[in-house]
C-alpha cells in the first residue's frame, strides 16, 4: 500500500471519483464530506493508533473552508504532505496555499494520474499517532466575561454616561449601537463574584437602565473539535485576539438564537466564517454573541447575516450596528 489518504469534498461525486481511483492506485482512502467530520476522523485515528500519509482537501466547504484546515493541520502536523484542490482557484488562493510547507495546489478537473504525480511530489510525512495529553479545562479558563445590555434614559448626558462606562474598571469593550439597546458592554474579571460587582457598579450608575447580564460560556463541543479551535486561535487569530474589541474595521454586533441542540455545527460555522471577528456563547447556549467586520452599502443587509441565517438551527440573527464615540 502507497499510503492513507484522507479526502475533504463538499460534493459527493468527487469524493467517489477519488476514492475509486485512487484505491486502483494501492491507496488506502477516507474521505469527509466537511471539515467537521475531518476532524473527527483525524481525532479517532489518532485514538486508534493510525496515521495519515497525505491529506487532500477543497477549499470551498459549507463550514470550514479548506485553507483553515490546512493552517490547523500544518501547525499539527508539519510533516503531513497536504494537496489543495479547487475548481475555483486564482493565483492569490494557491500562493496563500503554497506558502505553507510541504503543500501543492491542484486545480479542478484533473486526472487521477496527474493527482498521484501531485502527491509523489510531496516529501513523506505523517500525522501523529500519539494520543495528546488532556487539557486542564479549569487551567485553561483564567477569567470569566459577561455581555451588558443598556438602554439610556437620559439622552442629555448620553455622551457623558458612555464615557464613564467606557472608563469604568473592569470594563474591556464599551460600544454605542443602534438596536434593541444604546450600549453593549463586555465585563471581565478573575470570578463570577468581580463581574457581579461590575454589573452592581453600573447598575448604580444615573441615566440607564440594565437590560441584560449575560456571563460567557464554553460551547460545548467534542474534545476534537474544541482542541482544533484552540489550535486555531494560536496559529491564526493569537494577535487579533489581543484586539479582538478594538479592531477598526468592526461595523456591528451579532445576536444569533440558535436551537442548542445544533450547537456544535453552528457555532463552529460561524466561528470560522471570515467577517466574524469574535464569537461567544450566552443564555445557556441558545444565543451566540459576536462581531462582524463588513463593508457594503448603505442600508444594506451585510452578507455575513444573509450567510448565517441560512445555517440550518439558525432561528433568527438581529444586527447592533456600533456607532463610533470614542476615538481610540
Amino acid at each position: 500500500m502507497k499510503g492513507r489518504v484522507l479526502i475533504i469534498d463538499d460534493e459527493a461525486e468527487i469524493r467517489r471519483n477519488l476514492t475509486v481511483g485512487l484505491t486502483q492506485e494501492d491507496y488506502s482512502v477516507v474521505a469527509c464530506p466537511d471539515g467537521l467530520s475531518a476532524i473527527h476522523e483525524l481525532n479517532q485515528a489518532q485514538q486508534k493508533g493510525l496515521a495519515f500519509d497525505y491529506m487532500i482537501t477543497d477549499i470551498f466547504m459549507p463550514d470550514i473552508d479548506g485553507l483553515k484546515i490546512l493552517k490547523v493541520i500544518k501547525n499539527q502536523y508539519p510533516d503531513l504532505p497536504v494537496l489543495v484542490i479547487t475548481g475555483f482557484g486564482d493565483e492569490r488562493l494557491e500562493v496563500t496555499a503554497l506558502s505553507e510547507p510541504n503543500t501543492g495546489f491542484l486545480d479542478k478537473p484533473f486526472e487521477i494520474s496527474e493527482l498521484v504525480q501531485a502527491l509523489e511530489e510531496l516529501s513523506p510525512g505523517q500525522t501523529s499517532t500519539s494520543v495528546p495529553a488532556e487539557a486542564d479545562e479549569e487551567g485553561m479558563r483564567e477569567s470569566v466575561s459577561a455581555y451588558l445590555t443598556v438602554m439610556v434614559t437620559d439622552q442629555e448626558n448620553s455622551l457623558d454616561i458612555y464615557d464613564r462606562l467606557y472608563r469604568l474598571e473592569g470594563i474591556v469593550s464599551c460600544d454605542a449601537v443602534r438596536g434593541d439597546f444604546d450600549i453593549i458592554l463586555l465585563a471581565r474579571g478573575k470570578t463570577m463574584e468581580e463581574v457581579q460587582e461590575i454589573f452592581q457598579r453600573v447598575a448604580e450608575f444615573d441615566g440607564l437602565e440594565v437590560l441584560s447580564m449575560s456571563p460567557v460560556e464554553r460551547p460545548k463541543l467534542d474534545r476534537d473539535v474544541d482542541q482544533f479551535i484552540e489550535s486555531y486561535q494560536k496559529a491564526v487569530r493569537s494577535e487579533a485576539g489581543k484586539k479582538e474589541h478594538t479592531n477598526p474595521g468592526t461595523i456591528s454586533y451579532i445576536i444569533v438564537d440558535i436551537d442548542p441542540e445544533a450547537i456544535q455545527k453552528i457555532f463552529t460555522t460561524v466561528f470560522f466564517v471570515d467577517e466574524v471577528v469574535f464569537c461567544d456563547v450566552i443564555d445557556k447556549g441558545t444565543k451566540l454573541v459576536g462581531m462582524i467586520t463588513g463593508f457594503g452599502a448603505m442600508g444594506r443587509t451585510p452578507r455575513v447575516i444573509e450567510k448565517l441565517s441560512q445555517i440550518d438551527g439558525v432561528l433568527r440573527v438581529r444586527e447592533a450596528k456600533v456607532i463610533k464615540l470614542i476615538e481610540d
